[in-house]
Formats: structure tokens, sequence, C-alpha cells
């Protein structure tokens, strides 16, 4: 079992940058691929990126590619989520997860949730 532990959201202008955290616990011996999605009011929960536990090339929505980079400490075992140039529209709640599979974009492949950290852009 891991749990797992968002922080970093708030509110930020648009424009402006966010940093999200997300700290595992539990059994973190495990080699976990993780993910960040988030979930906007009345949307289904999508894909935002992905690192795979040995931190190789990312992977990332369209809607993320250029502004967010996702990165692990995997010493600290913890993930992140630096958000630049942020948008009206990337306001949701934003969630890690983790999985012992590839995980990749399908939400349904992850094993492991946090409570999920609310970011909201005001233009």
């Amino acid at each position: 079992q891991v749990q797992l532990v968002e922080s970093g959201g708030g509110l930020v202008q648009a424009g402006g940058s966010l940093r999200l955290s997300c700290a595992a616990s539990g059994r973190t011996s495990t080699n976990y691929n993780m993910g960040w999605f988030r979930q906007a009011p009345g949307k289904e929960r999508e894909f935002v990126a992905r690192i795979t536990w040995r931190g190789g090339t990312p992977l990332y929505a369209d809607s993320a590619k250029g502004r967010f980079a996702i990165s692990r400490d995997n010493a600290k075992n913890t993930m992140y989520l630096q958000m630049n140039s942020l948008k009206s529209e990337d306001t949701a709640v934003y969630y890690c997860a983790a999985t012992q599979g590839g995980g990749g974009t399908n939400r349904y492949l992850y094993e492991y949730w946090g409570q999920g950290t609310q970011v909201t852009v005001s233009s």
C-alpha cells in the first residue's frame, strides 16, 4: 500500500506559476510509476503528466506541453508538478496517482490516489 498526499495548490492569477508536490509513504520501496491528473467541476478526471520510477522521459497531455514539468525525487519519495503560464482553464482539483504497472494516460490503470489539491487560476 502507498499513501499519497498532495500539496501546493492555491489561487494564482493567469500567467502565474505554482508547484505541486506529492509525498508518498508506505510501501515506497516498490518502484511506482506516477502521474498527475486533474478534474474540473462537471468534467471527467483527465491526464496531465506521467513520470516513470526511473525518472525517464515524461509523458504530457497536449494541454500541459511546454508549460508544465513533472519530476520526482525518489530519495524524498516526492513527485512534483511545476506549472507555468497558468490559464483559467487549468482550474481544477489536481490529483497524484501511482501504479505498479505502466500507467500512462489511463486513470483506471493507477491503483493509488491522493485526496487532491485545488488549483484556481483567476483571469
